[in-house]
This record gives C-alpha cells, structure tokens and sequence, in this order.
C-alpha cells in the first residue's frame, strides 16, 4: 500500500527522489488522500528547497517557524482586509546613477490580472515607493512584478520624487525591511513577483530574513515568492491561471498547486526551472475581489 501511495506522489524522473525518499519516506503511509497539503518549516539551506518539486501532488506552504506560525494562526480573522488589490508592474528606473531596463513582460503580467480582476494597476512612472507604500495598508491583495536584488531579494520601485543629491539613493526607491514592517498591512495576500524574491539571510530556527519575511512581520497573512530567476513567458501563464483560481473562491494553496499543475504537464513549461520556483511563505488564504461599482470608486 505504501509503496502505490508513494508513486502518486512522485513522478518517476524526478532527481529529488533520493531527498524525497529520505524526508517523506518516514511518513508516507501518513499522506493518505485525506491529506493533501502539508506545512512545512525548513531550516537553514532547505529554505531555498523547491518543495513542491520535491513532492509534487501534495499542496504545500511553508513556514519560517513554529513561533510565527503560530503568530499568523492568532491573529483575529477579521483583521486581514478580504477586498481590495494593489498591482504595481515595472515600475521606471531609467533616473538611477545605473538604470535598470525597462520590464516589459512584468507590465504586461499585471496589466493581464487588472483585467482578470477588474483592477487598476500602478504602471511604470506611477508605481513610485511612496505611492506604493501607501496604498499597501488598505488593501486585502498585493501584487508586485519588479526588478529584484539576486542576493537579498529586496525589490526595486519607481524612485519617490523630491530626492535631494544628484542621482535618487536606495532609500528613495527600495523599499527596506524597516519601510516595510512600519506599513501597518492587513494584506491576506502578497505576491512578489520578482526574480529571486524569497532570497535573504538565513538565521537559525528562523528560516529567511528578507522582503517576504518583513511583509509577514508587517501584519500580510501569506506571501507568494520566487526562490530564483524565473522565465518571463512562463510567470504570465502561471500568474493567469493562478488568478484565475483565486476569483473561482479557491484558496491561495490550492491556486498555486493547480497552476504548478498546469505548467508541469504542457509541452513548453514542464521543465522544473519554469514552474518550481513558486513558494507560498505563511497560512493559506483566500481573497474576495471588488465589484465594477467599488473599482470606479478605487480610481476616482
């Protein structure tokens, strides 16, 4: 029994067996078809594991520990906003001393979910850092495709205007941990996407300390990160089906499974590198959307 249980769990090609029969081996008899999602809470290197090609049938978030989990768990339900979205996609960065280039996939992923969710995004120019952190308190979704750092995973905005030296500094155009956690949010979901954004410090028993991790401690509910660069052509397949599954009433888990899903058995995306990057970091949520009456009410 527990050997056909462990087939579903793992397609036969998959180079993670040897990891997979050494951490879910112990448990497979556990993860019956009652269970179809786990909680995982990795340590040290095994944050930037992409779990859920590890173990691909199962639903998976993870944790950056027991403490904040328990933390996310008791916050009373009706703090988490269930309405409202903030979209901000390639956000300009042509004043920098060295200017990023332009994103043109990234404006075109969030402009596609403004439509799927009847939305209106912060583009380019608009999307600037303090625009955006004051809107990020008001809203129940929160979905940024940017320029992000390879190391830290910090994200780059359009810079506020008002800098003072020649060229805008980090502070006027990053937002920092300290900008982030001072947010006050009540975000039930944040999605990064951005290359490399669930990258940060690794501390022991507490998992990664980067962005993600100070949109957690800043009052979000549940982020959605990037543990490496990822293809443009398969992030907009991903996102719209992802969103797609959100507006159905699916819960954020369940969106990010069947969208992994759906990239993994077609023909063009079913290599690893396109669709294993995606990790849901906190609880599982799921998220309201507006109706055409409160989205003219949004941009007036």
């Amino acid at each position: 029994m527990c050997k056909e249980v462990k087939k579903s769990f793992l397609s036969s090609n998959n180079p993670f067996k040897l990891f997979y029969d050494a951490v879910f081996g112990p448990i497979v008899e556990f993860l019956g078809p009652q269970h179809d999602e786990l909680v995982i809470v990795p340590d040290g290197a095994l944050c930037f594991t992409p779990w859920a090609a590890v173990i691909e049938s199962i639903r998976i978030h993870t944790v950056p520990s027991l403490t904040s989990y328990q933390l996310i768990l008791s916050v009373p339900e009706g703090y988490h906003k269930k309405t409202g979205a903030l979209l901000v996609g390639n956000p300009c960065l042509k004043e920098l001393k060295k200017p990023l280039h332009d994103l043109p996939c990234a404006q075109e992923e969030v402009e596609m979910i403004a439509l799927i969710l009847n939305i209106i995004p912060l583009i380019g120019k608009q999307a600037t850092k303090a625009e955006v952190m004051k809107r990020m308190s008001s809203v129940g979704l929160i979905h940024i495709a940017a320029h992000g750092n390879e190391l830290t995973g910090e994200i780059a905005l359009c810079p506020s205007p008002g800098w003072t030296s020649k060229f805008p500094q980090e502070e006027d155009f990053i937002p920092k941990m300290s900008d982030v956690q001072a947010a006050n949010l009540r975000a039930r979901l944040v999605v990064l996407s951005c290359c490399h954004s669930g990258r940060g410090r690794i501390l022991k028993g507490e998992g990664v300390v980067g962005i993600a991790r100070a949109f957690l401690a800043a009052g979000a509910r549940s982020v959605l990160v990037t543990l490496w660069a990822v293809d443009d052509e398969a992030t907009m397949v991903f996102m719209k089906r992802f969103y797609q599954y959100l507006k159905k009433g699916k819960t954020a888990s369940v969106a990010v499974h069947q969208s992994m899903k759906s990239l993994r058995e077609s023909e063009e995306f079913s290599e690893m590198r396109y669709w294993a990057p995606f990790q849901l970091i906190g609880d599982d949520v799921k998220i309201e959307f507006e109706t055409d009456d409160d989205v003219k009410e949004y941009k007036s």
